[in-house]
């Protein structure tokens, strides 16, 4: 809907990054992984509910009617059998994705045609695969500006396109102030070259011209056969190439051989290692079904899972290797699905807030934790090494970062992560593009971020470098098992 989850998915993200290339963005389900398509603190306010039942005639327990969301810029008017989007800024109100409710009689739950899946209760909306809610309040109507606001076409005005292009960023990006940019000169230096002539090919420049120094891999522009999007410096985007060319690289070098067990149209794998240590495999928390629905994805990571993490397996388990290395993100929520079968008791793995004010780029809601609750059944609690580097993007820097305060010994090797954990908030301009950007903090329990630079490394080592390929090393893996119990 109005964002996605965690970032590009290696099975569906092919186009070069840093170029306007020919390929769609993977979908965000958040993110579609359209990436990229949520925080709830659930507090709905007697007054505000009270009015808005004697507006619509709908009782105060139903979410029927008009709601804000705290952040995102957007408005959701809910009927009971349809939703409409509409995204805001203080210049502009655009429609954007619609939904029709799902049958049955139970929860306010209601379907994209991406097949994003929104369930909606009075204070909060949750997207199925998120980490947490979105807090909503309720409005008497819809904002005048989007009454009869135009849906978005190729015969929009490019002036008009490119205010709100920038009132988006300037209204809901976090990072300015850490990436150094000062986004109102951006404004005034390129404001000046978009005129009602401006061709889309002139248009797409300017953006794109505006967007290469933020460095932003959930940041990504859309417009036809054209497609910007560009990491960290230094580091790789995942690419279903690059997974390949590195699952071949595993299995020759590092199992001398021999296949691992594949799970989850092969975005899972397992294999016992020597010395009684486990090597587990993720190249995303996506992809896992053929549908993408999140029921069946979750379902099918339990299978994998539960394969995996037998009795007998985690009784005689000295350590466990969880590869990260190159993993292009998906449902956060998978991520603390499988770090429910890490530990043996509850532990918090981190917070979530978003921008909340479009003029104050420091405001923000009020932190919501998540947990890592046990899983039942057999789980492994023993130690663990985590590899990861700059292709381990968004979700499974979320998964990463939900490790870090897990009972038992857990050390991370290899190189720091891409630097991107938001949900990525989709946007429509009023030409048609799509544009993705992030607008939430993922916090540690001292309240830090990791947006930029990555989680850093308890030992650092090459990851997949050409040296590395032409020696047939694998020096992360080598260090994971010299520092892991062996029988």
């Amino acid at each position: 809907m109005t964002s996605t989850t965690s970032t590009t998915s290696t099975a569906s993200t092919t186009s070069t990054a840093g170029t306007a290339g020919t390929r769609t963005p993977g979908r965000t389900l958040r993110r579609t992984a359209a990436t990229a398509v949520l925080l709830a603190l659930a507090a709905t306010l007697a007054g505000p509910a009270a009015a808005a039942t004697a507006h619509t005639g709908a009782p105060a327990a139903s979410p029927v009617g008009v709601w804000q969301l705290d952040g995102y810029g957007t408005v959701l008017r809910v009927e009971s059998g349809r939703l409409q989007e509409y995204q805001l800024t203080g210049v502009s109100c655009l429609p954007g994705d619609s939904a029709r409710r799902l049958p049955g009689g139970g929860p306010f739950r209601y379907a994209t045609k991406d097949g994003e899946i929104l369930t909606v209760r009075p204070g909060s909306v949750h997207i199925d695969g998120s980490a947490g809610d979105r807090a909503a309040r309720r409005l008497a109507a819809l904002p005048d500006r989007c009454r009869d606001a135009p849906a978005p076409g190729p015969a929009a005005d490019p002036v008009a396109t490119f205010d709100v292009f920038w009132q988006t960023f300037a209204e809901n990006y976090p990072f300015f102030a850490a990436k150094g940019i000062d986004w109102n000169a951006v404004r005034d230096r390129q404001r000046p070259r978009v005129h009602a002539g401006t061709t889309d090919a002139e248009l797409f420049a300017v953006f794109q011209e505006m967007l290469a120094p933020l460095h932003d891999a959930h940041v990504h522009l859309l417009a036809g056969n054209r497609f910007f999007a560009e990491g960290r410096p230094g580091t790789a985007i995942p690419s279903r190439e690059l997974d390949t060319r590195v699952k071949a690289y595993i299995q020759d070098v590092d199992l001398a051989g021999r296949p691992p067990q594949e799970f989850a149209q092969g975005r899972i794998s397992y294999a016992d290692l020597p010395d009684g240590r486990g090597y587990l495999r993720l190249s995303g928390f996506s992809g896992y079904t053929e549908s993408g629905d999140f029921a069946a994805e979750s379902a099918e990571l339990d299978r994998a899972l539960d394969t995996v993490f037998t009795a007998e397996r985690t009784a005689r388990l000295r350590g466990l290797v969880i590869d990260l290395r190159i993993n292009g993100g998906g449902h956060d929520a998978l991520g603390l699905q499988l770090a429910a079968r890490l530990t043996d008791r509850p532990y918090f793995a981190y917070a979530k807030r978003v921008r909340n004010d479009p003029a104050d780029a420091t405001r923000f809601t009020r932190p919501q934790p998540l947990h890592v609750q046990p899983a039942r059944g057999p789980r492994y609690t023993g130690p663990i090494a985590v590899l990861t580097g700059g292709s381990t993007v968004s979700a499974g820097e979320t998964f990463t970062q939900a490790l870090l305060d897990r009972p038992g010994r857990t050390i991370r090797i290899g190189q720091p992560t891409q630097g991107v954990f938001s949900d990525v908030l989709g946007r429509t301009l009023p030409n048609g593009w799509s544009l993705g950007l992030p607008n939430e903090q993922f916090l540690t329990a001292a309240g830090k971020t990791f947006d930029g630079p990555g989680i850093p490394v308890d030992h650092t080592t090459p990851v997949f470098t050409e040296e590395e390929f032409d020696r047939r090393r694998d020096s992360a893996l080598t260090a994971a098992l010299a520092r892991l119990p062996r029988r």
